[in-house]
């Protein structure tokens, strides 16, 4: 297996192994990416007549192959190969010949990954923010069928004032709306075009065209300058990271309301049956799993965005290779994210507050009742305050 940089020299099973990491296995999702990425620069590179038209036409009909044949299942990427990018070109020049060992000019592996993975976050992002958006809709419609009923509003966990299905519904709401649009900005981090910076310092005496590139991918802007892009790694990432947190915080927090109200003790509410599992030993159990894993979601989702930023904090300027690490935290989050915004989309559709087990403690009015001597009355709120807690005094 010849790699991109190879020069001869031999290299250790162990360092092979260590170096290349879970790459092979992570970057299944890249391939699509790079082929797109790698047929971008391929045209750029024709229209410079820096290849020939009929080795840019060889090319991208071989990537478009490798592309299919890789969705097929016919190949996948292994250890040797060491990351999608040395297999794709690999395997083209196998399938094309000496046309394929053109493709890498005028740009480094480094500015190639972090094409390929930025083509992928912009489709991550957006993608996530539309579950987000169906996640939105479940919760409209639990608020939709029970919005009007009454159920205590908790501080200290006691009853604290009255609230409702609506009003719980619409706090989540609100703060799935900022996801939302929280995810959207993460964008402006993404979608600038790498491609061109090559190592980090571009390609001297090369007359590529970023800016074609640029077009061809849909990005937004040409990164500039050069030297910008190397220090840009990881941004996006822990950007993105960082929505997600504040998203699964959301998800988490919901999942430990309702489990609360699931409680024998509570009873406020019912879950459809597939949503909850059974126990080994005891056979009157269901339990509610998904909404246990759901809460410790943003613990996940926490720490991978504190990885992130470790990776990257105090690095020089540059490509080290630290950052390859970034890859692992990352798809591990937006997985994550994606399956529990789903799941408890899901969760809502079946779920059902039940009126007759919620009761609002007498205590759960006296504010109203403060604020309406104030009216009534018209005496200070600390005095109406303090006439009403003696009401309540034990």
């Amino acid at each position: 297996m010849s790699r991109l940089w190879e020069k001869g020299l031999p290299l250790d099973q162990r360092v092979l192994r260590y170096t290349a990491g879970e790459d092979h296995l992570l970057d299944a999702r890249l391939v699509s990416y790079d082929v797109r990425g790698s047929i971008a620069h391929a045209e750029m590179l024709a229209a410079q007549d820096l290849i020939s038209e009929a080795d840019c036409k060889a090319i991208c009909d071989g990537l478009n192959a490798l592309d299919a044949s890789f969705a097929a299942g016919d190949w996948s990427i292994s250890l040797e190969d060491e990351d999608a990018h040395t297999a794709l070109e690999t395997r083209l020049t196998d399938a094309i010949g000496t046309a394929g060992g053109r493709l890498h000019l005028g740009r480094s592996r480094n500015d190639q990954v972090l094409t390929a993975l930025r083509l992928y976050l912009r489709d991550a992002a957006a993608d996530l923010a539309g579950r987000v958006s169906g996640l939105r809709h479940a919760v409209a419609g639990l608020s939709d069928r029970q919005g009007d009923l009454e159920i205590p509003g908790y501080t200290h966990m006691q009853h604290a004032m009255p609230s409702s299905v609506s009003l719980w519904c619409g706090g989540f709401d609100e703060g799935l709306a900022d996801a939302e649009a929280g995810l959207e900005l993460v964008q402006h981090r993404i979608n600038k075009n790498p491609l061109g910076s090559a190592a980090g310092y571009g390609t001297p005496g090369l007359p590529l065209d970023r800016d074609a590139t640029t077009a061809k991918l849909d990005f937004a802007a040409t990164q500039n300058p050069v030297t910008a892009v190397q220090l840009s790694r990881g941004k996006a990432e822990s950007a993105l990271l960082f929505e997600i947190a504040l998203l699964m915080q959301d998800v988490s927090r919901m999942a430990s309301d309702l489990l609360m109200f699931y409680t024998q003790e509570f009873a406020y509410i019912s879950l459809a049956a597939d949503v909850t599992t059974g126990s080994s030993i005891m056979p009157q159990k269901r339990n509610p799993d998904v909404l246990e894993l759901l809460r410790a979601s943003s613990a996940t989702a926490q720490a991978c965005l504190d990885e992130s930023l470790m990776i990257t904090a105090k690095l020089p300027s540059g490509y080290q290779r630290d950052l390859q690490r970034l890859k692992s935290p990352l798809f591990r989050s937006i997985d994550l994210a994606i399956d529990s915004v789903d799941i408890m989309a899901y969760l809502l559709q079946g779920l059902a507050f039940l009126p007759g087990n919620i009761k609002l403690d007498d205590g759960i009015f006296a504010t109203a009742e403060a604020y309406r001597l104030v009216r009534e009355d018209g005496i200070p709120f600390r005095d109406a305050y303090r006439k009403v807690a003696k009401q309540y005094a034990k």
